[in-house]
Formats: structure tokens, C-alpha cells, sequence
């Protein structure tokens, strides 16, 4: 697909990079969850090192990169993980506007701290919106699928120049989380011991993590109701905690209702964007 202000055709997509913007809120009563970009102030930082509208749909691209080819002169940038960015033989920096002429190939690296990065074109990813938002829901499969080698995203008019900004810097991905959690509302679901690990001992990023939820390895939080639970409303930062007692955090992608009880809300999950798998995690009460 393609339009008068040109394309981005894939060369190599990588092992998950999707469409994001800053997502389809307001729309949980139909069953339909936020989705957009992990983290929102990388893909509103990226956009605007390149002119455009902090809402402009731009690329999330997780752990191995991928390979662009544009079919128009476009100023990009990329936030988010370390990485290596090459406009042609030519190496560019993260966090600053890059210059790509007509027909460049622009590769973006595997991730040496993090996971994903954010990848902003000036003029956006012009696919059609669904529910006024062009993100990519994993879950629901609302808006593009991900990204396959050899397919071609339309690219939106430029709307406006580049800020006058050289270089901007991201802190790297901290070794340790350390994650505000607001108890309820089904902790009395759990026991107190439940309660006192939760809020006591580490807990570990797995490998089964994903944009729907990061799932967590550690104390199991037992229960002090063993009886089913019907299937109630989730929000993003829920910690659910399946069968196994293991914590689950729900990220962009969310389920809207789930049946397994909350035992807390995680105030900010921008953090687990980055998280690698064996990151630690730990919660800890709002401070009063």
C-alpha cells in the first residue's frame, strides 16, 4: 500500500515490531483495551524530534531490531532501548533527528540494554485508524498485524520542521525495579503472608512476558479464598495472580475482564517496557 508522500517497505521485521501510537483509550466498556506504545513519552519524545503531532503512529520494535527501506526523503528517530542505528553505511545516534534520503536503508539493532525501541518518521505511519487509533492489539488483533518481511506502510505528509535540539538522553533501563502497587481490590482474596511477600521479597521478570502482561517468577501468594471468581473489570497495572500464585502485571494489551482476582494496581508500568526477562522486581506501597 502506498500513497503520494511515499512508503516504508520492509526489509526485515524483526522478532515483534508493530504499528503503536498512543493508543484507543475510552473504549474498555466495549471490551476493547488501550494497546498503543509501552512506553508513550518514547514514542511522544520520538515524534517530536522528528515534527510531528505527539499522537503520529511511529514503529515499536522489540530485542532484535529490523530493517527499513523509505521510499522518500523523512527525517527518523529513535528512542528507547540502546542500540546501534545505520542510515546506510552511515552510523546515526539514538535520541537525536536523522536525516534519511529516498530509497536509504535504515537498520535498527538488536537491543544492548532494554527491550524496545521507538521509531518515529516525520509525516507518521498513515495506516488506516480503527477506533481513532492506527495501534497494532495484540490481543483483540485490532489495527495492522505486526510487521512481515516485505510489507510496505504508507507514510503521512510531513506536518511540520524538526526541533532545533541535537541530541536528547534516556536513562538506561535500571538493573532493579522498584514498582509503586495500590492494594485491592480483591487482596482480601489473600492471606497475609501473601500480602507480606508481595511487598517483601523480589520478584523476577519471565520469559513468558509480552505486551499483554509481564509475568513475574518468585513467592507464590496463596489464597484465603479458594472459591471462583466471576469475571470482573481490568485496568492497566492490574496484578492478577493465576492458579500457580504467581504475579501477572498487565500491560497495553490487556484483557478488559479476567477472572482470577487483583490482589493490587501497579501505578506506573512504564518501567516494564524494558524489563528483560530475569530483571528483578520489586513492590512496594505508595508512599504516604
Amino acid at each position: 500500500m502506498t500513497n503520494g508522500s511515499g512508503d516504508l517497505h520492509v526489509l526485515s521485521a524483526g522478532a515483534l515490531t508493530t504499528v503503536q501510537d498512543l493508543g484507543r483509550p475510552g473504549y474498555a466498556h466495549l471490551g476493547v483495551p488501550r494497546a498503543g506504545a509501552l512506553d508513550p513519552a518514547a514514542l511522544r519524545l520520538a515524534n517530536r524530534l522528528v515534527g510531528n503531532p505527539e499522537d503520529a503512529a511511529g514503529l515499536e520494535i522489540t530485542l532484535t531490531g529490523c530493517a527499513l527501506r523509505l521510499t522518500r526523503a523523512a527525517t527518523v528517530a529513535v528512542t528507547g532501548a540502546e542500540t546501534d542505528v545505520r542510515i546506510g553505511p552511515r552510523p546515526g545516534d539514538t535520541g537525536r533527528p536523522l536525516a534519511v534520503p529516498a530509497g536509504a536503508v535504515l537498520r535498527v539493532g538488536p537491543a544492548r540494554r532494554g527491550v524496545r525501541s521507538w521509531l518515529a518518521v516525520s509525516g507518521g505511519i498513515d495506516v488506516p485508524p480503527v477506533l481513532g487509533s492506527r495501534a497494532t492489539d495484540t490481543l483483540s488483533g485490532l489495527g495492522p498485524p505486526p510487521l512481515r518481511d516485505g510489507d510496505r506502510l504508507p507514510l503521512g505528509a510531513p506536518t511540520g520542521p524538526p526541533p532545533g535540539v541535537d541530541l536528547t538522553v534516556t536513562p538506561p533501563p535500571a538493573e532493579e525495579l522498584r514498582l509503586v502497587v495500590r492494594l485491592g481490590p480483591r487482596q482480601d482474596w489473600f492471606t497475609s503472608a501473601a500480602l507480606d511477600r508481595l511487598l517483601g521479597t523480589p520478584y523476577t521478570v519471565s520469559s513468558l512476558s509480552n505486551r499483554v502482561g509481564a509475568r513475574l517468577a518468585g513467592a507464590a501468594l496463596p489464597r484465603a479464598v479458594t472459591g471462583e471468581l466471576p469475571s470482573e473489570g481490568i485496568v492497566l497495572g492490574a496484578v492478577q495472580v493465576p492458579a500457580d500464585g504467581q504475579p501477572l502485571v498487565f500491560l497495553a494489551d490487556h484483557p478488559t475482564t479476567g477472572g482470577y482476582p487483583v490482589i493490587g494496581v501497579v501505578d506506573d508500568v512504564t518501567p516494564l517496557a524494558q524489563a528483560r526477562p530475569g530483571t528483578t522486581v520489586r513492590f512496594h506501597g505508595p508512599q504516604r
